[in-house]
């Protein structure tokens, strides 16, 4: 496992507009969407980097990966038919700081990304960076009607320690319902 390092106050506001690559190929099971990378993803150049980011926790949590995995061993995910990106590449300190038409050209970035990629399901991880980037102002957690590009829809809440709605137990129970339809309809 490779060792984590903190970034300091110069590195994390150094971060801001970064991108970091996303990890995806070919046939995944999933393909997980985040709003846009922290400064703390940024800084570090990892998904779901910063400490108290529960997205790593709630997949073991529901069964994707046999144990919890480090933000620095993301590239493990692709072994499991997983993979991530973003809505949004550019890093921010926060997702408020992006403007609605940002949300908009993501989505249709985003469409071309899975029709190239054709994952199983997209699972865009925030409620309202869908409602807005999608045109869905009532979408609720869980599977949606519409698909993307031929691959299912799966809403799930955003994972950050910032999102006080949902607790860790309720991430994995939500985020298992997707892992067991995901193993059910097919995949890697």
């Amino acid at each position: 496992m490779a060792v984590a390092w903190r970034p300091t106050k110069d590195q994390l506001a150094a971060a801001y507009g970064r991108t970091i690559s996303d990890i995806i190929a070919g046939g995944l099971r999933v393909l997980f969407v985040g709003i846009n990378p922290g400064l703390y993803s940024g800084a570090v150049g990892h998904h779901f980097a910063r400490p108290g980011n529960r997205f790593w926790p709630a997949l073991h949590g529901a069964g994707f990966t046999p144990r919890v995995i480090s933000p620095f061993e993301e590239q493990e995910l692709l072994s499991y038919g997983l993979g991530i990106t973003n809505l949004v590449a550019r890093t921010t300190a926060a997702a408020a700081e992006l403007i609605t038409d940002e949300l908009l050209a993501g989505a249709k970035q985003l469409e071309e990304k899975v029709g190239k990629y054709s994952p199983l399901y997209v699972a865009f991880l925030g409620l309202d960076s869908y409602r807005k980037a999608l045109g869905r102002p009532r979408a609720a957690v869980g599977l949606q009607e519409e698909s993307m590009a031929g691959s299912r829809i799966w809403l799930l809440p955003n994972p950050s320690g910032l999102n006080a709605h949902f607790q860790l137990p309720e991430l994995a129970r939500l985020y298992g319902e997707l892992n067991q339809a995901s193993l059910v309809t097919g995949g890697p």
